[in-house]
């Protein structure tokens, strides 16, 4: 997919650091990075264990800052924004699909699929969260609570909520990584399916690397750089 502008681009990362205290000392955990993202392109980001992929996503969303450098995200420097300002520009438009599911337990499943609409003002948030429940398989579990799912149905669920409010880019961190080998292609293939779908971004972080290869472009980092971007 052609590269666009930062204007153009969901997030773009210029020249970006990000070093952290440790008890040893800092440690650079992100080292003069570029990264863009066009609409509708799926970029995998793959690499060791520690080679900073997580922060990168972190860094992208405006979850943490970075050390130097630029972060746009739909063109605002995210510099310029403070948590809040950062938290607004956000909603509606990112989302994050974690390894842990991250599903509110005290909620069924449909609520946690309801929720993000209901935040965003939707009064129809129960009525889509029934349709997402289907599209994902899973309309006759929307009364089970997280601990009553399986971890597959529990991403099921993760991804139904990530994807609702039709979002302009997804983030996905080891999404399949606490599944087993048939639960994986399920959900890989769902994201896949649905993102292209809906049009969104989607920025994967993955070890897998059969999956990485789903994407339209591979970015590898080591050690906190890039040493591949096709």
């Amino acid at each position: 997919m052609a590269q666009t502008t930062d204007d153009a681009s969901p997030v773009a990362l210029d020249g970006v650091c990000l070093s952290l205290p440790s008890a040893a000392g800092t440690v650079d955990i992100l080292r003069d990075l570029d990264f863009r993202v066009a609409p509708g392109e799926r970029v995998a980001v793959t690499g060791p264990s520690g080679s900073g992929k997580s922060s990168l996503i972190s860094v992208a969303a405006g979850l943490e800052l970075p050390t130097a450098g630029t972060v746009r995200l739909f063109g605002q420097d995210l510099a310029r924004l403070d948590e809040d300002g950062r938290a607004r520009l956000r909603r509606g438009r990112v989302s994050l699909v974690f390894q842990s599911f991250h599903l509110l337990p005290n909620m069924t499943a449909a609520e946690n699929i309801a929720a993000p609409l209901e935040i965003a003002g939707r009064r129809d948030a129960a009525d889509l969260a029934r349709a997402w429940l289907d599209r994902v398989g899973l309309s006759a579990r929307g009364r089970h609570y997280p601990h009553q799912l399986s971890g597959g149905e529990q991403q099921r669920i993760a991804l139904a909520r990530a994807l609702a409010p039709r979002p302009a880019l997804l983030f996905a961190d080891e999404p399949t990584g606490n599944l087993d080998a048939a639960n994986a292609a399920l959900v890989a293939g769902l994201m896949f399916d649905l993102v292209a779908e809906s049009g969104a971004a989607l920025v994967l972080v993955t070890h897998d690397e059969a999956l990485a290869r789903r994407a339209d472009r591979q970015v590898r980092l080591s050690d906190g750089r890039t040493v591949l971007a096709a």
